[in-house]
């Protein structure tokens, strides 16, 4: 199982944009939050999101961001990486 995060940066866009990209990240698998070691949950900066302990390959995993991203027919810049560890300070908790 791999776990990925993706930032998609939608050129010219508005929060409405935004507010597409995110349900259609989260349809295919995506989430805007992440689970610390600490088993808090935080919100991911816009345009960041988590996908843990999935079957998907790194090429599949972009694939479906960057379909994600075509729903808002916005132009976008979109990088995947797998994530085997994370650091990150001022993110805020999900309630």
């Amino acid at each position: 199982m791999a776990s990925y995060i993706a930032r998609v940066e939608l050129h010219q866009a508005t929060s409405d944009d935004y507010q597409l990209l995110h349900g259609a990240m989260e349809r295919r698998g995506y989430s805007r939050m992440i689970k610390g070691d600490n088993g808090i949950i935080y919100w991911l900066p816009t345009g960041t999101y988590d996908v843990a302990d999935t079957t998907a390959t790194l090429d599949q995993a972009h694939n479906a961001a960057t379909s994600a991203a075509a729903e808002t027919k916005k132009s976008s810049s979109i990088i995947v990486s797998l994530r085997g560890a994370a650091s990150w300070n001022g993110l805020a908790r999900s309630a």
